[in-house]
């Protein structure tokens, strides 16, 4: 079921506050937080419901979703590629997200570095970790990402900001503290390693289910989609 203008904004609004509460408790900047409205499935109309107050970054997770809604919007609003992201279809967004999220090898990387290099673009770029050692999610190991981030570091059309992780699905938001902790301690490591082209300011992590404990434990952006547009509707 789709939401009204007036639902999104008033959903939108909840978000914001719960973000600036979770920042209050952890003594942190609300501001230092961006709410990446997750608008995959979701049609244009909506995303314009969402930037009547003020909502300027949107997360896409599929390639031809952003081709669309790029061709609509443009650059009215900032795009972050969250979804995987298949090497082939890199050249479809080079030019129209401002960070991509989903970085979770060294090949797809490379085929950033490349069509980034084509396009006269330096791309932003997070790391995929799989925190959790889930077997169905993406990602690098803990272990593997400080040396992803050096090799990838180097890439001359290439900035490494942070890390993302998507924690296990839960219905107690508490169990995934420790997977966003984790997170925020591997950004640490590696930020102190000095790597040239790795600069470690960003922690993409938390979703509708877990984003409040996710700020408390140091996310900068968190990715919101349902409890902004309502459920996704994917029979359409």
């Amino acid at each position: 079921m789709e939401l009204s203008a007036e639902t999104i904004e008033q959903n939108l609004r909840e978000v914001r506050e719960k973000v600036a509460e979770a920042c209050r408790k952890s003594g942190r900047n609300p501001e230092d937080v961006k709410v990446l409205a997750v608008s995959k499935t979701k049609p244009v109309e909506d995303i314009r419901a969402a930037m009547s107050i003020g909502q300027h970054a949107f997360g896409e997770n599929y390639v031809q979703e952003i081709q669309k809604k790029y061709e609509v919007l443009g650059d009215q609003v900032e795009w972050h590629m969250i979804g995987h992201l298949q090497r082939n279809k890199v050249k479809y967004i080079i030019d129209k997200v401002k960070l991509i999220h989903s970085v979770d090898t060294v090949e797809l990387a490379e085929q950033i570095e490349k069509e980034a290099a084509k396009h006269g673009v330096n791309m932003d770029v997070l790391l995929e970790v799989n925190i959790a050692r889930e077997e169905t999610k993406w990602g690098f190991t803990a272990e593997a990402a400080p040396e992803a981030a050096k090799v990838i570091g180097a890439m001359p059309h290439i900035q490494v900001r942070g890390l993302m992780t998507s924690a296990p699905i839960t219905e107690d938001a508490e169990t995934n503290r420790v997977h966003f902790r984790n997170l925020r301690l591997l950004s640490e490591q590696i930020g102190a390693m000095g790597y040239p082209g790795v600069r470690m300011d960003t922690l993409s992590m938390g979703m509708t289910a877990d984003y409040p404990v996710a700020v408390e434990e140091g996310a900068t952006i968190v990715r919101v989609g349902t409890a902004i547009f309502g459920e996704r509707n994917y029979q359409k």
